[in-house]
């Protein structure tokens, strides 16, 4: 009888996996289905998408449309291809996603081992930062950026994205560092370390999983941000995003899809790669920092 219960048991353990497998491999397709359709069409010839079945794989493959919409679709008034653009989004993010992550660091380690009065309220302006519409800052950011005479540059864009991300970074880091023994923190003052040699050899080796987390937010908001690309940039120091826009609204006669699918996976394809690289670090990041704070 025990035996015939034990077994009734794994089965309906195994039908119930099944069932949610199934619905998950369903969920995934229908995910991916639209990567599969930007896919197969950009390595058609532009006759065989115009025919019609756009569902299908390629008679006939082919890699001209990536080569052109990297080096010779027209954007704008230049045929220049995405490339330009591509390094421009390079030159915003990473110096972007850096400089706010080691700030939300400090930050972080600020608000909980070095506490000050008044840090709660500071805190709490940093964290209403997150919340502020995109759409309200606009004007009196156009406006800071030409006083100091950022506007239209790479460089604001740094700025502007690093004011935005500083909320995120430090509240990120914060509740993580809230978990880590004030005691070690203490001992080592003691011992005569000082502000930054406690930052650099104590917390900041720890900091892995919420730093990855950090990253990967910062990367993927400042990567695909389009309207502060639109609003602050100048046609030389646009990013990637604004861009794309302009090669799908560029008249020249004749839509060419195959080109704007190819273009639209060269844009995704950085956020693709970092979270296939790192994405499983991301929940167990999360998770790190979600107990106290």
């Amino acid at each position: 009888m025990s035996s015939n219960a034990s077994t009734q048991v794994v089965s309906t353990g195994r039908t119930a996996r099944f069932f949610i497998y199934t619905v998950l491999l369903i969920f995934c397709l229908y995910y991916l289905l639209p990567l599969y359709v930007m896919l197969v069409n950009s390595l058609k010839p532009l006759r065989e998408i115009q025919a019609g079945g756009m569902m299908n794989l390629p008679d006939a493959l082919t890699f001209e449309p990536w080569k052109s919409a990297w080096s010779t679709a027209q954007i704008g008034v230049q045929a220049t291809g995405l490339k330009p653009y591509f390094w421009n989004s390079i030159q915003m993010v990473v110096p972007a996603v850096a400089i706010s992550t080691v700030l939300g660091a400090l930050n972080g380690y600020v608000l909980t081992k070095w506490q000050f009065r008044g840090h709660n309220i500071i805190f709490g302006l940093l964290l209403f930062a997150c919340f502020i519409p995109f759409q309200i800052v606009l004007i009196p950011m156009a406006r800071i950026l030409g006083i100091i005479g950022l506007a239209g540059s790479v460089p604001g864009l740094i700025f502007v994205h690093l004011v935005y991300g500083i909320g995120f970074s430090t509240l990120y880091f914060r509740n993580y560092y809230a978990q880590f023994p004030s005691e070690l923190v203490r001992a080592a003052m003691i011992d005569g370390a000082g502000f930054f040699t406690i930052f650099r050899r104590i917390l900041l080796p720890s900091s892995g999983p919420i730093a990855v987390v950090c990253i990967i937010w910062q990367f993927t908001n400042i990567w695909n941000d389009f309207l502060f690309g639109a609003s602050f940039s100048d046609f030389n120091s646009q990013p990637m995003t604004v861009a794309l826009n302009n090669l799908v609204q560029s008249s020249t006669g004749v839509k060419e899809y195959n080109v704007h699918f190819a273009g639209a996976i060269m844009a995704a394809m950085p956020t693709l790669l970092v979270y296939i690289v790192a994405g499983r670090y991301f929940v167990r990041g999360l998770m790190a920092g979600s107990v106290k704070g």
